[in-house]
């Protein structure tokens, strides 16, 4: 009896957590969505093929809404988050000069990822322990752009210039996140200058953006662990387990390079920020998890913020300043992913980078994922090009494209983590700046 009771008494709290914490339901989702997922896929043959491609379309269906959900407030949430975030610093001096500081933190951060890519890559050797007869035939070549040529010294004026929003209502429409960023710090750095009324009936109005973006987020939320669920089942029913089996070694050799990163974000936080590392990745967890079944760190922005501001005590301020920012140039574990992804390849070919051309993977890795796009897969465009700068054939990319999926899950939590750790960083310094000159 006092077993059942014991069992019983199990099953009630575990019930009324689950109704209870929208962290249990996402991490219930992801479970089931998993074992679905590997029921359905056809690799162990409990469905046929067709049926399993009908059935993963419909289990993706709330996922997809979910996703279209967000997007449709994306472009005004992160415009006017940023917006209000700049025009809070009060004076352009003190935006050049704080923005001049997250920019620096943020080259640093990749910087660090980057080398242990490298590094790891480097030690490990992943690349020899791929069978060249069983390195997996796609197609994804054709799905790649051409243009994959590394820039010359001379095009790079022609490459700042082109990320500039030409046209303000062009960009919005377009849905260019860069651009749309560059907008909103432009904008909020002329609302400096106006007199003190009109600045203040601008900025309201974009305040009511920001609420009404924020309403579409309660709803997204309640939809959030169904999404989980069938975002997970429909990938995990197309790729199974085999391509990992098959690529193992590399597999981990990037999920280890990832934890590192968390690792080195925590010593940022007990060092830096002051915080308790537990507790922040405690606060971060539910974020996680949906930033793990999206793959972007655009889609999970508002979520980003919330936690930021409600969670961790972060002033709006500096939240909606860095963490639209952060979302799109802010990509450790992007820069990661593709530094380790480049010497796997490069051992794959039998190709021995030099020192310098190390170097080159370093500084063009940090570069391009200042550009990287906050959305599924396109990493991996950004991937091609680094491959051509150092002469390993874009072929590679077909071998590796079996596990992108799973390892942009995993660096997308990464990307959104460093968000949030650079939000405390930045929240201790100016905590630490007011009370030296108070």
């Amino acid at each position: 009896m006092v077993v059942f009771e014991r069992i019983r008494r199990f099953n009630s709290n575990l019930i009324a957590l689950i109704r209870k914490e929208l962290w249990s339901r996402v991490l219930l989702g992801l479970f089931l969505g998993t074992i679905v997922g590997l029921c359905l896929s056809p690799e162990y043959e409990l469905v046929s093929k067709d049926s399993s491609s009908i059935l993963s379309a419909w289990l993706g269906l709330p996922g997809q809404l979910f996703l279209i959900l967000l997007q449709m407030i994306m472009i005004p949430l992160v415009f006017s988050s940023i917006l209000l975030g700049v025009s809070a610093g009060e004076t352009v001096e003190n935006l050049r000069k704080f923005g001049f500081r997250v920019f620096l933190y943020f080259v640093f951060t990749t910087f660090v990822a980057v080398s242990f890519g490298i590094a790891i890559a480097s030690f490990i050797r992943p690349g020899n322990f791929v069978d060249p007869a069983g390195i997996p035939e796609t197609g994804i070549l054709a799905k790649i752009p051409t243009q994959t040529e590394a820039p010359s010294f001379q095009k790079i004026p022609e490459l700042f210039l082109s990320v500039l929003p030409k046209n303000p209502f062009q960009t919005l429409f377009a849905g260019d996140m860069l651009g749309v960023v560059l907008l909103g710090i432009l904008v909020g750095v002329a609302l400096l200058s106006l007199d003190g009324p009109t600045f203040k009936s601008v900025t309201e109005m974009f305040q009511a953006v920001f609420k009404t973006s924020m309403v579409f987020v309660n709803w997204a939320m309640k939809l959030a662990p169904f999404a989980v669920f069938g975002l997970i089942a429909q990938m995990t029913a197309k790729i199974g387990f085999h391509i990992l089996v098959s690529l193992g070694v590399y597999f981990f050799c990037v999920l280890g390079g990832l934890v590192f990163i968390l690792f080195f974000y925590s010593l940022l936080l007990a060092l830096v920020a002051k915080r308790n590392p537990i507790r922040f990745f405690k606060n971060a967890g539910e974020l996680q998890l949906l930033a793990f079944s999206t793959s972007s760190s655009a889609a999970v922005l508002p979520f980003t913020l919330r936690t930021g501001i409600e969670k961790m005590g972060v002033s709006k301020k500096i939240a909606e300043f860095i963490i639209p920012l952060g979302a799109t140039i802010n990509m450790d574990g992007t820069a990661l992913y593709q530094a380790t992804a480049t010497v796997f390849l490069a051992q794959v070919y039998g190709i021995e980078l030099t020192l310098f051309q190390l170097g080159f993977v370093l500084v063009a890795t940090v570069i391009a994922s200042i550009g990287t796009p906050s959305t599924p897969g396109l990493g991996i465009v950004i991937l091609a090009t680094i491959l051509t700068g150092v002469g390993i054939p874009t072929e590679g990319i077909g071998i590796i494209f079996g596990v992108d999926r799973l390892l942009d899950m995993c660096r997308t939590v990464v990307n959104v983590t460093g968000d949030l750790v650079a939000c405390n960083v930045f929240q201790r310094l100016q905590d630490a700046e007011e009370n030296s000159s108070s």
